[in-house]
């Protein structure tokens, strides 16, 4: 009988590209815009860096969250990476090509505070002081932010962010 070689266990390999802790592979169809913009800012004060990444439609929703977390001051752009990759079409059996965008962002100087407000106001109950209109408009733009809106909610909050600013300028 002859000797057989049994290969020795293999140690794990350490963590690749693919396996990430920060990264979010966005889809379009599966998961509402906001829920990716808060996972992303969890994984943000998590790891001080989110790798978002999308394929074909899902692209604009990956730009779409970049834009929301960069404009509200709580991202800074890092890196920003296309490329096309190969897929098996399932109903022709042959291999398509799929637009792919990678986008790094990284935890901007105001992230920590810009986040503190946002607790804090959530969660301080409304005092009976009088109210200005620039108090109404912050205090109902807060609450339309932080309770994962739909995208009518999102263009709601963009208008009311235009009256805060306006109501800062008088």
């Amino acid at each position: 009988m002859a000797a057989v070689a049994v290969p020795s266990p293999v140690p794990a390999a350490a963590p690749t590209e693919t396996q990430k802790k920060n990264r979010i592979q966005v889809s379009n169809t599966k998961k509402p815009l906001f829920f990716y913009v808060n996972l992303a800012k969890r994984y943000i004060q998590q790891h001080d860096e989110v790798e978002l990444s999308a394929l074909g439609m899902a692209i604009t929703t990956v730009v779409t969250i970049s834009e929301i977390l960069k404009n509200n001051g709580l991202a800074t752009e890092k890196k920003v990476l296309t490329s096309t990759v190969g897929m098996k079409d399932e109903n022709k059996g042959r291999v398509v090509q799929k637009a792919k965008i990678e986008i790094v962002l990284g935890k901007s100087e105001k992230f920590d505070s810009l986040m503190t407000t946002a607790v804090t106001a959530a969660t301080t109950p409304a005092t009976t002081a009088a109210t200005t209109p620039a108090t109404t408009a912050a205090t109902t733009a807060t609450t339309v932010f932080s309770s994962s809106p739909s995208y009518p909610s999102l263009h709601l909050w963009l208008k009311l962010k235009l009256i805060m600013s306006l109501l800062s300028l008088t």
